[in-house]
């Protein structure tokens, strides 16, 4: 029988991962190819993961930052900005973060928060702000101005699957109440825009915040089109 006192230890040697899924640099931001070029998308994943880690790496209570990618140059940018690279096969993208799940966080109260590596505006104290505000047991979550999800904290990492894509957080929603466990939506400004489209990166430069490198690469961009 497991004892209170048992379970006060669990629960204080729980581990706390965070993982940002990235697909192949020659998959990614296809929307934004007419405009940027292909070479241009690409350097903009790469600076934009670059900023979405940073901001993890600073933030308080994460004992593992980590991206998951089939692509061997995204794992490279992931180790040169501190984070671990999980280099693997390219299955789908929640199958992707699952998988990671189990490699991150396998103790049975260990954590998982998700990142999409697209919201290059983050910035550390909102992820702060959603660590210090999650439920000990059950599922936060962090939306996109469109009604994806920017951020997905899972306490346990295993309390719920993965179902990132259009209209996630209505779905991550419906998934933590078939389980039973308590949900938590908060808004938070730098996690709010994510760069899909065109009219997403005139919000972004146009915004206060986070994001240096890729707010440097956008105007660089501009500027050798002009």
């Amino acid at each position: 029988m497991t004892s209170a006192a048992d379970s006060e230890r669990d629960r204080a040697a729980a581990k706390l991962a965070a993982v940002v899924p990235v697909k192949t640099l020659a998959e990614t931001k296809s929307r934004l190819s007419p405009y940027l070029g292909r070479g241009g998308v690409e350097r903009l994943t790469v600076a934009m993961l670059s900023d979405v880690l940073e901001a993890l790496l600073g933030a308080q209570g994460l004992d593992r930052v980590a991206v998951v990618t089939p692509d061997t140059n995204v794992a490279r940018a992931a180790r040169d900005a501190g984070a671990e690279a999980l280099l693997r096969e390219d299955p789908s993208l929640n199958a992707a973060i699952d998988a990671a799940a189990g490699e991150l966080s396998p103790g049975n109260d260990d954590a998982l928060l998700v990142v999409l590596g697209d919201v290059a505006g983050i910035e550390t104290s909102d992820i702060d702000t959603l660590l210090d505000s999650a439920p000990a047991i059950g599922v936060a979550l962090a939306p996109s101005s469109d009604g994806g999800t920017a951020a997905l904290l899972r306490s346990p990492a295993g309390v719920i699957g993965s179902a990132f894509g259009a209209n996630s957080a209505k779905r991550h929603r419906e998934r933590a109440e078939a389980a039973g466990v308590p949900f938590l939506e908060v808004r938070l400004d730098s996690l709010s825009l994510d760069l899909d489209e065109l009219e997403d990166l005139d919000r972004f430069l146009a915004r206060q915040g986070g994001g240096p490198r890729t707010r440097e690469l956008l105007r660089e961009l501009r500027s050798e089109r002009t």
